[in-house]
């Protein structure tokens, strides 16, 4: 299993056994997290509330990793599920990019965890699986995403117009992205402040 260290964090893959934390946390969040993400499909399982739905996610994302095209994590501050940051649709050949999505729970928000398992993610992503780009996605009243990414210096390359649904509605999104030259350049900064311990 990959584990992946942070100053304060740890990522990991999660597991069916993770499902009771992690349901503690989805449902304690319902209303700070649905106003960002896509609506569920009818007639899909419910991953929070069901046990099998959570464990056919967890087999999902296992295959996704063995498939190399897509690479997710639990978020753990203090040995407790707190979160989820993922790559989704990574793309091979001449691209060599991938999209970066995250959450928090919003007793944690507020503590740069996420810019914290931002760098730790794009740390993997540029030195162990050699991509060349990644960008992450944000609805322009999503101040809380957006300080995320902000924090972290990452190129703001404009707004893409009805990008992505979101629960329910066709939802404008700024791309903010990070290349591997970028990481080149700024890495050991973004780790010194972000990761290594002080």
């Amino acid at each position: 299993m990959t584990m992946l260290l942070g100053r304060r964090i740890v990522l990991r893959q999660l597991v069916v056994t993770d499902f009771p934390q992690w349901r503690e946390v989805r449902l304690r969040n319902v209303d700070w997290l649905t106003r960002w993400e896509p609506s569920r499909p009818p007639g899909a399982p419910d991953v929070i509330s069901d046990r099998e739905a959570f464990a056919s996610r967890c087999s999902a994302r296992q295959r996704e990793q063995q498939l190399g095209i897509g690479y997710a994590f639990g978020i753990f501050i203090d040995g407790a599920f707190s979160g989820e940051i993922n790559i989704s649709s990574v793309q091979r050949g001449p691209f060599q990019s991938a999209y970066v999505g995250y959450w928090i729970d919003q007793a944690r928000a507020g503590n740069s965890y996420m810019s914290e398992a931002v760098v730790v993610l794009a740390r993997h992503a540029f030195e162990n699986l050699g991509l060349h780009r990644l960008q992450i996605s944000i609805i322009p009243r999503n101040a809380a995403s957006r300080r995320v990414v902000e924090k972290l210096g990452l190129r703001d390359e404009g707004t893409a117009r009805r990008y992505l649904e979101i629960n329910g509605v066709w939802e404008d999104h700024i791309r903010f992205a990070i290349t591997s030259e970028d990481w080149a350049e700024r890495g050991e900064e973004l780790l010194a402040a972000w990761v290594h311990p002080r």
